[in-house]
Parts: C-alpha cells; structure tokens; sequence
C-alpha cells in the first residue's frame, strides 16, 4: 500500500510511504489555507456561495456527494449553511473524521462544527438517500484527469486522487443527485472540460480555473 494512516501529535495523518520525506496531509479546519477562506472569503463573494444559492435570508441545507478534503463543505458551513459531507474512501474519511473531532474542541468554531457540519463514510450514489435531512442542494466535485499531464498538482489533491481514482460514475451521481435535491445540484468542473456527462445545465458561474455548473430541480426523468 503506497499510502496510509498514522497517528501523530493525537491526530491521523495520511503519509506517502514511497516518499518518506514528504510532509504528512492532515485536515486542518481551525488554521491554515483554510481559516483563510473562512476569514476573508465571505468578503470575497466566493463563487460557490453564489453557485449554491446563499443569498440574504436563504442558507440551503447542503449535501457535499463528493467531499475530499472537505474544504468547500466547511467554508459553506461557516456561510450558515448546514452541510452533510459524504467521502467514499475510508482513508479520506477518517481524515475528515479526524479534522471534525479537532475543530469541535476549537474555542471560536466548535458550536459552528458542531451545528452546521456531519459526515457519512461511503459511496454517494447509496449514501444519499440516507442523509439525516431533505437537501435543497447537492454539491458534486468529481475528480478529474489533467488536461496537461506535466501540470503539478498540489500534494495532498495528488494523494487524494491517487486514493480516490478518477470518478467514472460522476455522470451516474448526477443523475441521482438530480431526482434528490430539491433546489439544485451543483457540479464543479475544470474550466476547459465538457459538461458532466453531457447533461447541459440552466446556468454556470465561472472562475478564472473553474466553473460552477448549476442544475435546477425538479428536471424531467432521465
């Protein structure tokens, strides 16, 4: 096995054991990049926030099918939204796991996690019918091949999708997610690639890198 999990200063690390000199992925959800986006992102308009339909007085209840890292489940949970991560791979998972339990004990954020943030280890296509509440949005964010095989990707997302592999039953997932979610299903793509599954959507929200397809619901059966 080329990864696993240790555990390390009381928190799970996933660590590279073909390259023992690089730095151990952890979840971080009380510093780091990601404090940052919770701190100056609000002020920013994120595009997801807008994506996921966060506007004065609506803050939908999320379901996050496809979480990884779970940095955008956490910084819609800090927007007020209550949002349900769901990771497929138990390595992923116990990370996430793992990341919850610190936050919680967070003097600032840990009412917040406690509140607005859960998690369910499995596979989204089941696992969504399953969720402890009716969500107005499903958020999907498969993974995706390079259009430039000698880009670097960041380590941890490398390690995530080394883990994870590359999706193939997103286009199914969203078939899914769209007979479940009441308001919405959002699907974060590359800015250069196809539609999921060629299913066009009603609107898209670009970024510079990416592009937040948004599916309204109720659509006719597919």
């Amino acid at each position: 096995m080329k990864y696993r999990l240790q555990l390390h200063d009381q928190q799970w690390q996933l660590i590279d054991q073909d390259e023992p000199g690089m730095t151990p992925v952890i979840i971080d959800f009380v510093s780091g990049k990601t404090a940052y986006r919770r701190k100056y992102g609000h002020a920013g308009g994120e595009a997801i926030s807008k994506a996921v339909g966060i506007k004065k007085g609506n803050r939908p209840t999320i379901v996050d099918a496809t979480a990884g890292l779970g940095r955008d489940a956490f910084v819609l949970a800090t927007m007020g939204c209550r949002v349900h991560m769901i990771e497929r791979s138990d390595m992923i998972a116990k990370l996430l796991e793992d990341g919850l339990r610190r936050a919680t004990e967070d003097e600032k954020i840990g009412p917040l996690i406690k509140d607005k943030l859960t998690l369910t280890c499995g596979d989204s296509r089941h696992a969504l019918l399953n969720v402890p509440f009716q969500p107005e949005v499903i958020y999907v964010d498969p993974m995706f091949p390079l259009k430039d095989k000698t880009a670097l990707v960041k380590k941890d997302m490398r390690m995530v999708q080394d883990i994870v592999g590359q999706d193939e039953d997103a286009g199914e997932l969203l078939k899914i997610a769209l007979r479940i979610a009441t308001n919405r299903v959002v699907v974060k793509r590359p800015a250069y690639a196809d539609h999921l599954a060629g299913i066009k959507p009603q609107a898209s929200i670009k970024t510079k890198k990416h592009r937040f397809d948004i599916y309204l619901t109720p659509r006719p059966a597919l």
